[in-house]
């Protein structure tokens, strides 16, 4: 008795997954995982040195060489952001990737550790001579600080901190999708934000679901995290979007999260993300 319940009660969770993912398409996460998640990975330390850039209490340049735009004085960002020298901004291949740094060799150093996204580039002086270097925002420059003393710290100049990488966390907010301004109807381009997880991607990929025998078509990574495809022909919506995470190799779909009638310059959010 106890085994055919157990049996009915398993065909029932089947069933229900079945059901869901029928009436609900663009929750699949279709993740395909290589390696391990940023997430599940033990925080390793290494030494950097930081400075700051923009206003004292701002977010750096308030854009940045990555295509965020004003997002990032804006929440999830909230200023929380850095521009980095090229051994980790890597031509923009790591805009988008989060990393906790913390300072403790200051006097007014609190020694926790902030966390922070990579959203610009510092390509000069101690940012390029540096093995790792992080020109913070001013907001996170004070965030390293005791409570009351982030000007005594912003004073320091070049400061040595700890870095570490680890996976990004929006507290739940789902992948937005900014489309270009100078998109049309045979050239699309978008801006890929807030991605959890691993941060960056390796690719995206574009499909029109209004033609069911339509193959995904590869996007090009404009720069930082604008990505764009160039048909050659007319596009018709909806679209759906492929995206693969750099670091563990993951995938997964937005499903239709570009609607017929988009226009450029618009912001369309998924119901989808890495974690």
């Amino acid at each position: 008795m106890a085994t055919t319940l157990s049996l009915l009660s398993l065909a029932s969770f089947l069933i229900s997954c079945l059901l869901a993912l029928f009436l609900f398409p663009e929750l699949c996460f279709c993740f395909h995982a290589k390696r391990s998640t940023l997430s599940t990975m033990a925080t390793n330390w290494s030494p950097a040195r930081a400075t700051w850039y923009g206003s004292r209490d701002g977010a750096g340049s308030d854009g940045g060489a990555c295509g965020y735009g004003q997002a990032v004085s804006q929440s999830p960002f909230s200023s929380l952001i850095t521009a980095a020298g090229p051994s980790l901004y890597q031509s923009g291949k790591e805009c988008g990737a989060c990393y906790r740094v913390k300072c403790t060799n200051h006097p007014s150093c609190s020694g926790s550790p902030v966390r922070v996204v990579i959203t610009d580039s510092c390509p000069g002086g101690p940012c390029a001579s540096d093995s790792a270097h992080f020109d913070l925002s001013g907001t996170a420059f004070g965030a390293m600080a005791r409570p009351g003393q982030e000007e005594q710290l912003r004073g320091a100049g070049v400061l040595d901190i700890n870095y570490a990488r680890v996976a990004c966390d929006y507290s739940g907010t789902t992948i937005t999708f900014r489309v270009d301004a100078g998109s049309n109807s045979n050239y699309f381009a978008v801006v890929v934000e807030f991605e959890e997880g691993d941060g960056d991607l390796a690719g995206v990929a574009l499909r029109e679901e209004s033609n069911e025998s339509m193959a995904w078509r590869e996007m090009q990574q404009s720069w930082g995290v604008v990505w764009k495809l160039d048909a050659g022909s007319e596009f018709h919506a909806p679209f759906s979007i492929r995206l693969k995470s750099q670091y563990s190799g993951q995938t997964l779909v937005a499903t239709n999260v570009i609607p017929q009638g988009w226009k450029p310059g618009g912001t369309y959010r998924s119901l989808v993300n890495f974690l």
